[in-house]
């Protein structure tokens, strides 16, 4: 809940190095989102023609490199046609203090990170990220894998589901199925990584020395997203609820907070 002492920076700066010339809606989802979730600022960094589309969508957004608090890297982008230059400077987050969540294009360079870091797989992308570290093809036991990647990569993983898993290295471990099947659309997960850069901005000193507080903050978020995706599908008074689109979460994630902070 802000106070009268709150100023943007208090609030948290959300850096956006996400979307691409093939995907730039991914981009503008996760900016979006971080807004909707309480940011006190989103910069956006990347290419011009996305950071155009960007601006058209949500004109309150800074552009260009400046002081961040969280990094959100990776939703739509394609590590196979990403340039030097790019993975340069992404390895250059990745080796920093400001925590990262990593999501998508940036998954294949998380190993040996030292930021503290989210990463944000999907079920195939898990099993790429598990395969790059040496690990065997996960079993059935969901929570058993998360809590093995997270020790191999020391970082959170989220991993995404109808019931998404939340686990550090030391064995902690969130399950959280607030969602909705409606969910299963294009750009909600880039709507996901945007909240949870949100929440871990506001925190980002703690969160940064503090892996169980990271971890619990990108839990939150997962449920964040999951009750604003229940409201999109009008699912908030039971029923089949309706199709969605991503835009459509990421607009009712105000809606959740409001309802959190009145019954908190």
């Amino acid at each position: 809940m802000p106070t009268d002492d709150d100023d943007k920076y208090s609030r948290g700066v959300v850096g956006m190095r996400t979307g691409s010339v093939p995907y730039p809606g991914a981009a503008v989802l996760g900016v979006q989102a971080a807004w909707r979730a309480g940011a006190g600022m989103v910069r956006y960094v990347g290419h011009d023609a996305v950071g155009d589309a960007v601006l058209a969508r949500r004109p309150e957004t800074v552009r260009g490199e400046g002081r961040v608090q969280a990094w959100v890297i990776g939703s739509g982008t394609d590590a196979s046609v990403r340039d030097g230059g790019e993975t340069a400077a992404l390895r250059e987050l990745l080796a920093g203090d400001v925590p990262v969540v990593a999501d998508a294009g940036a998954l294949d360079l998380v190993a040996g990170s030292r930021a503290p870091l989210v990463v944000t797989p999907h079920g195939r992308e898990f099993a790429r990220l598990r395969e790059a570290l040496g690990l065997a093809p996960a079993g059935d036991d969901r929570a058993e894998a998360a809590v093995e990647t997270a020790a191999a990569l020391g970082a959170v993983v989220l991993l995404k589901g109808s019931r998404t898993l939340v686990a550090t290295g030391e064995g902690w471990v969130a399950s959280v199925a607030a969602g909705t099947p409606w969910l299963a659309t294009a750009g909600t997960g880039d709507v996901l990584a945007g909240v949870i850069g949100a929440l871990v901005a506001a925190r980002s000193d703690a969160a940064a020395a503090d892996r169980r507080l990271l971890a619990s903050l990108a839990a939150t978020a997962a449920w964040i997203h999951g009750a604003a995706g229940r409201g999109a599908a009008g699912q908030g008074e039971g029923g089949p609820g309706h199709p969605l689109v991503a835009l459509d979460v990421a607009d009712a994630v105000p809606a959740v907070l409001g309802e959190l902070l009145r019954v908190t």
